[in-house]
């Protein structure tokens, strides 16, 4: 017999390298794992309850991570949470674009989420990390291009029970209360594991994790007061019109008058139903973003087909059109319609659409897409808060990319709206996700600020949504409708509306006394290690002498 067969068998080392290959992996796993939860935390989807353990699996991938390491699993679950969240941005334009913005964007994430993971080493973490998440969003509302806040995790809780909290803080202290939440879950898990391997119990520990918990949850049960929807100023019947586009895409108004003549005709179908008694008439009618695609200052024909809609229906009509100067800039505006006396109020769009309205950077960006050059002309910004007095209630208006934009509603109502108006045009993103994500931040608004908002929108989704947040009625995508509701008028303000950015800034206070606890305990470490480190010297000298 050889000595092979007789030799005892090897340990077989693949299992512990699959062992080891899981461990090595398991983070990384996690945290893009992580962020595909947040995206699934979004709508259409009503799985908001997502983003509590998204954010625990977020929490237990950082944790006592060091900053190269965070920065890596940031951006896994940067990406894992927007290259899908915003895949409709390359509906039109290709992977390029949508790539590069998910990836730049992720870098904002990647960045927190060094933050986040210096933090962990603090007593009470999930109160500072979740502080600054909110710092990253800030940030990332902000610049470049003045910003880009879609994706803030208030936007996924339109129909969570955190909800209420908006009307107490705005977004800001919404999206604070999940993080808090999701990072008090995987504390809690954290220490109950510990005490599976060690039989001890901290009670100061638990008693934070828990109130992580529960203090959000409490919190929202003691603002529902806030979310009213009853009618402080009474009533006002209103029409929101969808016309519908002729085609999807880019090219939606490249057919001449097409878009005009849709909304114009859905108008004077809804004025026959009127005059038949099929529905109350309106006491205003609200039209979408680029419902006119011509200028009706310049085309005599546009002007004609307006006026003859506006005077079939009788009542004061909100018209959005591209204005064309001779000179300078066009203009993404807002027209009020009265039925006696033509255009008689405008509102720009303040917050005009980086790479979609206009161009920055065109020769550098034009070498990863010549859809640039669609934007033959850019965009630029009003100045001026929107609110018209539409037979006489205060109608504040928010022009569709605005509405990601916590101060651009805040303007309206502090301005004197009694209700909201986010006119949208969708059609260049085809049938994605992107009109259903817009459609729950103006739910979150209503909350916030306890207005009714009504969303006109060329192609869909279009609804009407009372001041609690709930939908109450809403149409189908790519199809011509008109939503006719009663919805109540309100003048109060909520605390959000009254705080303002304060709410904000005491959460960037959070995280920067957060980060300076966090250095205060580095340079005494650096000090103590300094410090042993001489006495070392020292004590090695004298034995060596005494040698």
């Amino acid at each position: 017999m050889s000595a092979a067969n007789t030799a005892p068998d090897a340990p077989r080392p693949a299992p512990r390298a699959r062992r080891a290959l899981a461990r090595r992996f398991a983070r990384p796993g996690a945290a893009a794992l992580a962020g595909v939860g947040l995206f699934l935390s979004f709508p259409p989807r009503p799985l908001w309850w997502l983003a509590l353990p998204a954010f625990a699996l977020l929490g237990w991938s950082l944790y006592g991570r060091r900053a190269r390491a965070a920065l890596g699993l940031g951006q896994l679950a940067g990406l894992g949470f927007l290259l899908p969240l915003l895949s409709w941005t390359g509906e039109e334009v290709g992977p390029v674009p949508w790539i590069a913005l998910a990836a730049v964007e992720a870098l904002f994430i990647a960045v927190t989420c060094i933050g986040i993971a210096a933090v962990t080493r603090l007593p009470a973490w999930p109160v500072w990390a979740a502080a600054v998440w909110i710092l990253g969003e800030a940030v990332r509302a902000r610049v470049p291009f003045g910003g880009f806040p879609w994706g803030k995790i208030a936007f996924g809780q339109a129909d969570g029970f955190l909800l209420p909290l908006a009307a107490v803080g705005g977004t800001p202290l919404l999206g604070f209360a999940v993080a808090l939440c999701g990072f008090g879950l995987y504390q809690g898990v954290r220490l109950l594991t510990a005490y599976r391997r060690t039989h001890e119990l901290p009670r100061g520990p638990v008693a934070l994790a828990l109130l992580t918990v529960l203090a959000p949850v409490t919190a929202a049960v003691a603002a529902l007061p806030l979310v009213d929807d009853s009618a402080e100023d009474g009533t006002a019947t209103v029409a929101a019109i969808q016309g519908n586009v002729p085609r999807l895409g880019l090219d939606f108004n490249d057919q001449r008058r097409a878009v005009l003549d849709n909304h114009a005709n859905r108008t004077e179908e809804l004025a026959a139903d009127v005059r038949a008694g099929r529905v109350a008439k309106p006491d205003f009618v609200l039209w979408p973003e680029n419902s006119s695609d011509l200028d009706p200052y310049r085309n005599p024909d546009a002007r004609d087909v307006i006026d003859r809609a506006v005077r079939s229906i009788g009542v004061p009509t909100v018209v959005g059109a591209v204005l064309s100067p001779d000179t300078g800039k066009l203009r993404n505006t807002l027209i009020e319609w009265d039925p006696e006396r033509g255009p008689v109020d405008t509102y720009d769009k303040r917050h005009v659409q980086p790479f979609g309205e206009y161009i920055p950077m065109r020769s550098f960006v034009r070498l990863f897409s010549s859809d640039v050059d669609r934007v033959r002309r850019d965009f630029g910004p009003g100045d001026k808060v929107g609110v018209f007095d539409l037979a006489g209630t205060k109608v504040g208006l928010v022009t569709c990319y605005e509405a990601a934009f916590d101060d651009m509603a805040r303007d309206t109502v502090t301005g004197g709206a009694q209700l909201i108006s986010v006119p949208s045009n969708n059609a260049t993103f085809g049938r994605s996700e992107m009109t259903y994500q817009q459609l729950a931040m103006s739910q979150v608004r209503a909350v916030e600020h306890g207005r009714s908002v009504v969303v006109p929108v060329t192609s869909g989704v279009s609804a009407v949504i009372m001041p609690d947040g709930k939908v109450v009625q809403k149409t189908r995508m790519f199809t011509p409708d008109a939503l006719v509701a009663e919805v109540p008028l309100r003048s109060s303000l909520t605390p959000a509306t009254r705080l303002g950015v304060w709410p904000e800034i005491v959460l960037l206070l959070i995280a920067a006394a957060g980060f300076g606890r966090v250095g205060a305990g580095a340079v005494r470490a650096r000090r103590a290690r300094s410090a042993a480190a001489d006495a070392g010297t020292t004590v090695d000298t004298g034995t060596t002498a005494g040698v």
